[in-house]
């Protein structure tokens, strides 16, 4: 599992190629489907545990095929990081300072779209 240079690989990095073939696709694949989607060359029980992996993260679902399993994002790159950002708030128990944090660091034109889509949802 190492690249050209010889340097291992880091985890995000082929979860994320998964992730991406998984998008692409826009359809459920199975490991054999991901496996020859995906850039990298990866022996298929790598493909396996990557899925796996995710599945269990809660990243992607899973489902009985014709004879495996087929494999599917739950959300979109998007709805990804939003998943991310809801964690990490999770994490600390000042939430309002998170956020006021959160804030503070955020651009004008940022600062100007959260207010629109916090006023769009109180509608």
């Amino acid at each position: 599992m190492t690249d050209n240079d010889g340097e291992r690989r880091a985890a995000g990095e082929l979860e994320a190629s998964v992730l991406a073939a998984l998008w692409a696709a826009g359809k459920p694949l199975t490991v054999a489907q991901v496996r020859a989607a995906i850039s990298q060359p990866l022996a298929r029980t790598t493909v396996a545990t990557l899925l796996t992996r995710l599945h269990e993260k809660g990243v992607i679902g899973r489902r009985s095929g014709t004879r495996s399993f087929v494999y599917f994002p739950v959300d979109d790159s998007h709805g990804m990081t939003a998943r991310r950002m809801h964690r990490e708030l999770d994490q600390d128990a000042d939430r309002s300072m998170v956020l006021a944090r959160f804030v503070q660091g955020l651009s004008p034109e940022d600062e100007a779209e959260l207010k629109r889509l916090l006023e769009e949802g109180e509608q």
